[in-house]
């Protein structure tokens, strides 16, 4: 019986120091959450929604048409507005066919850039992560280079077709502010129809065909494949050794078994305890029972290999779905290996909850 009680005592000392040890050099939690940029999509005009090409969880591309607005209203803006530029030029005797070509060029290419300034500053961001390679983000340039030449160039040419109408015609406030207005009702027409900002899907889509989309307020939520990563909710106590950089594995609760390669890719150095108005005296958090809980700080585990998401990646990404996730700080042989056991123990324990 003594030996048995010895034995029992031995083991829980082990246990109590390895989780000392490990709580420091192989931090673990299973609060965490799978994660992914969420984009709201917004309409820069008002109108009835005439078609939905996206469905609720649709997987699509970036630059695939998600929503269409009524068109018609549109049409006829740019239709008044050419009318109106044709009567300003016939009443300084110039024609203005020139002049709408170059226009609408002029629009197509600002259209173009807008949305290639979006996309490289996605690009730029992932870079800056090491998300993806140079040679990817040096084609974005070589793209973003490329639209701005465009606009340039194209508002050349319409510089030329308004110079073309005379001195007279150039001049005139009337035909200013008729190519301004039809430049101003082709932007409105290109704006009906709403693009995917990047690889992902639409979720909870609540709306229809016939609904009244409002310039300003979002339509649908979008969700990015392009950086997936987990947020891992660590204490005080187990952040104290942890760099970026650190590899991680995480498993997920929809993967039971399973275990993900990761990387530490940066973590908060600030943590919400309730709201304080400004100019107010700090206040300390109030504590509860004899033991404090312990303070958690957002780690962002960046998880390899599926940071775009493509379609033939084998896993689904459930935005806030549960996850496991363990740190490994250092070298020590013995720690990272009683680690790995734990999270693959853990990994398959999710099969049962």
């Amino acid at each position: 019986m003594k030996i048995t009680i010895r034995i029992f005592a031995l083991i829980s000392l082990l246990i109590f120091i390895w989780y000392l040890v490990a709580d420091r050099t192989t931090p673990y939690t299973s609060n965490a959450r799978l994660k992914a940029i969420v984009v709201d999509v917004v309409p820069q005009v008002s109108g009835y929604v005439s078609a939905l090409a996206a469905t609720n969880g649709q997987v699509v591309k970036a630059g695939d048409l998600m929503a269409r607005i009524d068109q018609r209203p549109f049409v006829l803006e740019v239709e008044q507005a050419r009318s109106a530029l044709q009567t300003a030029t016939q009443n300084v005797g110039a024609g203005s066919a020139q002049v709408q070509i170059a226009q609408a060029s002029v629009t197509q290419a600002r259209i173009n850039l807008d949305n290639t300034q979006v996309q490289s500053a996605r690009y730029f961001e992932l870079e800056k992560k090491k998300v993806i390679s140079t040679a990817e983000a040096d084609t974005m340039r070589a793209k973003l280079a490329a639209a701005q030449s465009q606009l340039v160039g194209a508002n050349a040419d319409l510089e030329r077709a308004r110079q073309q109408l005379g001195d007279e015609g150039a001049d005139n406030a009337q035909i200013r502010a008729a190519i301004a207005a039809l430049g101003e009702a082709e932007l409105h027409l290109e704006w009906t129809e709403l693009f995917a900002p990047a690889p992902g899907t639409a979720i909870d889509l609540q709306v229809a065909e016939g609904t009244y989309a409002k310039a300003g307020q979002s339509l649908m939520s979008f969700v990015s494949f392009e950086e997936v990563w987990v947020e891992a909710y660590l204490t005080e106590n187990n952040i104290a050794r942890i760099s970026v950089g650190d590899p991680a594995e995480i498993t997920l609760d929809l993967y039971p078994g399973r275990i993900f390669k990761g990387v530490v890719s940066s973590f908060s150095i600030g943590a919400s305890v309730g709201v304080q108005a400004a100019g107010s005296l700090p206040k300390p958090p109030e504590i509860d029972g004899w033991m404090r809980d312990p303070q958690r700080f957002p780690v962002r585990i960046r998880m390899l290999g599926y940071e775009i998401g493509e379609a033939s990646h084998d896993t689904r990404r459930m935005l806030n779905g549960q996850a496991d996730v363990i740190v490994y700080t250092g070298d020590n042989w013995l720690m990272n290996n009683l680690g790995k056991a734990w999270i693959r123990l853990m990994s398959w324990l999710s099969y049962a909850y």
